[in-house]
């Protein structure tokens, strides 16, 4: 199968590790990825921002990248969903027909639902809790919505338990907000930390180490209240756990 890699535009300027532990990850499980290197944002900000017709060249410019891959991998819960569920109607308003949005996954999906693998060459000799994002939830399904009266799954668990060494937890409401949500945390920035350290402190309360997720901007919100408040946990993307020993 053809994979193109998405890397989001802030994760390639902030995190790029994180992008190349991707690449590395897939790599590993036999998947020959291919890294578009002149890729751009996928739209969401200024779409978020209420500016979706200025955001209608970048999600076709996304479109033309990569609509001849079987499938296209990125490490944002955020953004995958933005692209999957925005891009067509963005498109459609704009004349042009998407044929990329319905062959994007999280990596985390991908990995999970599609290649599916039975071990990981991984070891994580820590306590983790998981992060599960409100795009990841409740926009991608990978993991059960608290409110939906369905059986408990959570597919980034799923993934963490093949890792060698690893403790798994989540925290008390394990799919409440941290309170980024892209403009939110700008416009409303006392609510937006209130709601952060309440996050933290459930999964401090776990006795982990680390927080895990699949959503970097989720991460980065909570670890820049880490840094300031000196709390005794840290962030790390859950790729950088299944890829540790690669």
């Amino acid at each position: 199968m053809k994979v193109g890699l998405f890397i989001p535009c802030y994760i390639n300027a902030i995190y790029p590790h994180v992008g190349v532990a991707s690449y590395r990850l897939l790599r590993s499980l036999g998947v020959e990825a291919d890294y578009p290197l002149d890729q751009t944002c996928c739209g969401q900000p200024m779409a978020n921002a209420g500016f979706e017709n200025e955001s209608a060249k970048l999600a076709r410019r996304f479109d033309e990248l990569f609509k001849d891959y079987d499938y296209v991998v990125g490490p944002s819960a955020s953004c995958v969903a933005f692209v999957r569920l925005n891009h067509p109607g963005i498109l459609a308003k704009a004349g042009h027909v998407c044929e990329s949005a319905g062959k994007v996954y999280d990596i985390c999906e991908f990995i999970h639902d599609v290649v599916r693998p039975a071990r990981l060459s991984a070891r994580f000799p820590h306590k983790v809790s998981i992060h599960n994002s409100c795009h990841g939830v409740r926009e991608l399904l990978l993991s059960s919505p608290s409110e939906r009266n369905i059986p408990y799954y959570n597919k980034l668990r799923d993934l963490l338990q093949l890792v060698e060494g690893i403790e798994v937890f989540e925290p008390e409401h394990p799919d409440e907000c941290c309170g980024f949500g892209g403009m939110f945390a700008v416009e409303e920035e006392a609510v937006s930390v209130c709601m952060a350290r309440d996050k933290i402190r459930h999964h401090i309360d776990t006795g982990a180490e680390y927080i895990t997720g699949a959503d970097s901007s989720c991460l980065m919100h909570m670890q820049g209240v880490i840094d300031r408040e000196k709390l005794p946990i840290q962030t790390i993307h859950i790729v950088e756990i299944l890829a540790s020993q690669l």
